[in-house]
């Protein structure tokens, strides 16, 4: 799913318990309003991390740029911060009278709309954190190094990264891969089905361009190209 939402509808990412009737209700939506501005998605199969699209409420309570929020158990404004990609002082500057330290369950909020993320330049290509990652880990991953990833991202912080933050990621060996691919190191597990679903495309998209590599012999260590 693109990491960019369309005007009406703010990015959200999964976490865990998540479904879409629970966001429908969260959000004062319906389950078929949040699937039409998510084709692709599986609502059978909501992954940890996944960042999708979710319609607003249209609400007086709430000024603009903000939507509204039903404060939920464990809720605070640091956490709906990493949530909704903002900051803590953003909420807050949306919720003057809001005390923080005394958030009930069912309380309406407004929370700060966050701004699409900038596409990543040429020579690089998106990639959504999950749970487990590292800089280092990237980098051995996609061919690259962790100073060239830092250079794309001058904003992160390599000890904190969050579930769900967008990041570039330097692509290597551009003659390896044809057009609108980049490249790819084969890691234990990993299946053309598995690789598919992490990256949001198909496995005949995998194969089409990966004519020569037989997906029940994937090697750890082997390259193959990997359609965005």
């Amino acid at each position: 799913m693109s990491s960019n939402c369309p005007s009406g509808t703010i990015r959200y990412t999964i976490v865990a318990g998540d479904t879409l009737y629970n966001l429908a209700r969260k959000f004062n939506t319906t389950v078929q309003a949040i699937m039409a501005v998510n084709p692709n998605i599986n609502p059978n199969f909501l992954q940890i991390g996944q960042v999708i699209c979710i319609p607003t409420a249209q609400s007086e309570m709430c000024p603009p740029n903000t939507f509204p929020y039903t404060i939920q158990a464990g809720d605070t404004f640091f956490l709906l911060a990493r949530r909704f990609h903002t900051t803590v002082a953003a909420i807050q500057a949306a919720n003057p009278g809001v005390d923080p330290n005394r958030l009930q369950i069912g309380q309406k909020i407004c929370i700060p709309i966050a701004p699409a993320p900038a596409p990543c330049p040429q020579g690089s290509f998106a990639y959504t954190i999950k749970a487990g990652d590292t800089l280092y880990a990237l980098a051995n991953r996609y061919n690259t190094t962790v100073n060239a990833i830092l250079a794309l991202n001058p904003g992160i912080d390599p000890r904190y990264l969050r579930i769900g933050q967008v990041i570039c990621i330097p692509t290597t060996q551009p003659g390896m891969c044809p057009p609108n691919t980049f490249p790819y190191t084969i890691q234990a597990g990993d299946t053309f089905f598995l690789l598919a679903r992490r990256f949001h495309t198909t496995v005949a998209a995998i194969q089409a361009a990966n004519p020569g590599v037989d997906p029940n012999r994937l090697q750890i260590g082997q390259k193959i190209c990997i359609p965005r």
